[in-house]
């Protein structure tokens, strides 16, 4: 068994409140157990749910979704090429300005900021006939289509009026891809 295993063997059998020597109990014996699955079974769960759980947003390239053309088009400036970082894509801005980012966020973590931004109150509009559902306010959109929430983030020094119309557009086109 290698180390990263054992290390968590050991530690489904010490969330199952078995503390004693992690596999043996003080007179030699297997240790009894609280639940019907073995170590092993659990052990074996967790290593499938860590390889299944990020499949739907890593399936999903968040850059293709939005291109550079797409983020140039909706911040109204030429945008640095992407940069993708696991589920996420950002065009950012030269150096030379003017202010602008656009960023796309895939999966879990793009209905997260939705979640937070409506306990922050923030005013949410929903979007009529867009994905399987969609949301807008001031500088962002989500969408979820068959189960994949994407979340589209927009950084400009202008009236967040002047982006609604572009940031929704965007949101179609995006659902659209999915």
């Amino acid at each position: 068994m290698t180390p990263t295993r054992t290390a968590l063997v050991c530690m489904a059998v010490l969330t199952t409140g078995v503390l004693a020597g992690c596999g043996k109990d003080a007179g030699g014996s297997p240790p009894a157990r609280s639940d019907a699955r073995p170590a092993a079974t659990a052990t074996a769960a967790a290593d499938s749910a860590a390889a299944t759980a990020p499949a739907t947003a890593a399936a999903v390239d968040p850059c293709a979704l939005v291109s550079q053309q797409d983020a140039q088009q909706l911040a109204g400036t030429p945008l640095d090429p992407a940069k993708r970082v696991r589920e996420t894509c950002t065009y950012s801005g030269p150096v030379s300005g003017p202010t602008a980012q656009v960023e796309v966020y895939v999966g879990d973590g793009a209905k997260k900021q939705l979640d937070i931004d409506r306990t922050l109150g923030h005013e949410i509009r929903q979007l009529s006939g867009v994905g399987d559902e969609a949301y807008a306010e001031d500088g962002a959109a989500f969408v979820r289509k068959a189960g994949t929430w994407v979340s589209i983030r927009l950084v400009r020094l202008n009236d967040p009026a002047e982006n609604r119309q572009p940031l929704e557009n965007l949101a179609r086109t995006v659902a659209g891809r999915l």
